[in-house]
């Protein structure tokens, strides 16, 4: 069973996430800011991350880029999902590693979990 990590600060939205998954067959990890996150991919290494950049303690970009540090979690695909929409996000999400950007309101969470199962080989 493929595992995703949604770090995701929004606990609706992270709920909305979490159950389409669990329905496609994921089992799903929970974080609700980047530090968090960190410490769950590096405890789980989940086969992708879905990640928001806007959220406390450690915004996704700074985690994008430790996720790439880190040679055990470098190869694992992360999407970015956020509510930055503008062009220079979308290039520095790209430059630092992301697999793909999507913006939340242009994306339906059958949407996301088909992008995920296409990263995956699932």
């Amino acid at each position: 069973m493929p595992k995703v990590l949604i770090v995701e600060d929004d606990q609706m939205l992270g709920d909305m996430y979490s159950s389409k998954f669990q329905a496609d067959g994921f089992t799903v990890l929970r974080a609700s800011d980047g530090a968090e996150g960190l410490k769950l991919a590096q405890a789980e290494r989940p086969d992708a991350i879905l990640l928001d950049v806007i959220m406390p303690k450690l915004d996704g970009f700074a985690t994008l880029q430790q996720l790439k540090a880190d040679k055990a979690l470098a190869k694992i695909p992360v999407i970015m999902l956020t509510n930055l929409g503008q062009d220079e996000d979308i290039k520095k999400g790209k430059e630092l590693g992301a697999a793909d950007y999507f913006v939340k309101a242009n994306q339906t969470p059958s949407e996301i979990v088909t992008k995920v199962k296409t990263l995956i080989g699932s």
